[in-house]
């Protein structure tokens, strides 16, 4: 089923020249969503074209009215698209590469947002056709909310997007994917899949999975303590809630994915922490003012290099 949209009234009058004729998106989420309110705001592409499954997903963007057209057939969708990005759970990025790949027009580039690299190279890479090329692509942006609803243009300002192309992988093309996140507002960076995901385990996936762990032990000890977890939950659990509030099915295809970096970081981890746990049972206090100095530093850092506010709650109160 086909739809469109005019979308007009959220373009922003940029003056400058489309980077694609169009842009297919699959799956539109919160970052399929963003990225298309991006592409509005600043006229990198001339059509949006959504492909999804019919449901719930086609239904918000009829209302929502961000894209140019609507089709509820993948292959259809992804044969109108100069440039594919795959929006969806890691998890089925091997099926729709395989549906989608005798659809491609020449020369057309796929591209993706998932956060495991070496996986789209391994899923997707094989059933692009000679003639297209494969970039694959990681915004390091995003919050607990999902669904076309919760996008917003400027989710990927000052934010990272990180390029991991194969080296074989056209320049051109290469280029076009550099300009495009540009356009939305990243700063790019340009990595090797492994070398993406290591860093990735470590800044995003360890403490995703730390805070899933540490709010499911509070919820089992709920019962115990009358319900005073919940009650009187201090900043450090409220901001753990926030990050575990993040979409259940995308994160399981992420620890599935990565597993062998994640395994990796969770073992030094493990090893630190079981060095803490030495040092408060016998008193060590210089090991935990030096580590607690050491950190409170890096949260600096990450401040001065404009990835984040120093205001209470992330800066994100209310939203």
């Amino acid at each position: 089923m086909n739809e469109t949209a005019s979308g007009d009234a959220i373009t922003e009058k940029t003056g400058q020249e489309p980077i694609f004729d169009t842009v297919t998106l699959i799956g539109v989420g919160l970052i399929g969503s963003s990225i298309a309110r991006a592409i509005r705001r600043r006229n990198l592409a001339r059509r949006i074209v959504a492909g999804v499954r019919p449901g719930r997903t086609a239904n918000e963007l009829r209302e929502l009215q961000i894209v140019d057209e609507i089709i509820e057939d993948l292959p259809a969708a992804a044969a109108k698209g100069d440039l594919v990005i795959f929006c969806t759970p890691l998890g089925t990025f091997a099926s729709i590469a395989e549906a989608i790949g005798p659809a491609l027009k020449p020369g057309a580039i796929v591209s993706d947002v998932g956060s495991v690299k070496s996986t789209v190279i391994r899923d997707v890479g094989p059933h692009v056709p000679e003639g297209r090329h494969l970039v694959p692509a990681h915004p390091v942006a995003g919050t607990e909310q999902s669904g076309p609803s919760a996008g917003f243009a400027e989710l990927f300002d000052n934010r990272w997007c990180i390029i991991t192309p194969a080296p074989e992988t056209d320049l051109g093309a290469v280029a076009q994917v550099i300009k495009f996140w540009e356009g939305c507002g990243s700063k790019i960076e340009i990595m090797t899949p492994r070398h993406h995901d290591l860093v990735l385990a470590i800044t995003s996936h360890v403490p995703h999975l730390i805070a899933f762990n540490i709010v499911g032990t509070a919820s089992d000890l709920e019962t115990v303590t009358n319900s005073e977890v919940i009650k009187y939950s201090a900043g450090g659990f409220r901001d753990f809630t926030r990050i575990a509030a993040s979409d259940p099915t995308m994160w399981r295809d992420v620890f599935l994915a990565n597993k062998d970096a994640v395994l990796e970081m969770l073992g030094r981890f493990t090893e630190d922490l079981t060095a803490l746990q030495r040092a408060i049972r016998w008193g060590d206090g210089e090991t935990l003012y030096n580590l607690f100095s050491r950190t409170r530093a890096i949260r600096r850092q990450i401040i001065d290099a404009g990835q984040e506010t120093p205001k209470p709650d992330f800066g994100r109160h209310g939203g």
